[in-house]
């Protein structure tokens, strides 16, 4: 069970690393959010993994999880929802402004301002 998270874990970080590299907008969303999923498994396999086990100490109860991660990882995953809307909203409105959707443009040289047409 612990090589299959692993793994997981590793082919979304694998992932979202080479989406964020890619030079368009709509990748760069997709790979922060591998990033995120990845790092929402990772918080929530700290825990312990463990099936059928009870977040909460009872009586007569030898193995359980902790209920931190869990609770980490609700709020990382209601945190990431908000900041993907923002980021897909900023970047669409870049993308209608400049009708391009490349993540490096080139920034234009300020002219110097002295008039000179020569």
């Amino acid at each position: 069970m612990e090589l299959l998270v692993a793994s997981a874990i590793g082919i979304l970080t694998a992932g979202g690393i080479y989406l964020m590299l890619r030079l368009r907008t709509f990748p760069v969303i997709l790979g922060i959010s591998l990033l995120t999923y990845a790092v929402n498994v990772f918080l929530f396999a700290s825990g312990r993994l463990s099936v059928g086990a009870p977040p909460i100490l009872r009586d007569g109860v030898e193995v359980y999880t902790d209920p931190l991660p869990q609770a980490l990882v609700l709020t990382a995953i209601v945190i990431s929802f908000g900041m993907t809307a923002v980021v897909v909203m900023i970047a669409l409105g870049a993308y209608l402004g400049s009708d391009d959707d490349h993540v490096d443009d080139a920034i234009d040289e300020p002219s110097t301002g002295t008039g000179d047409a020569t």
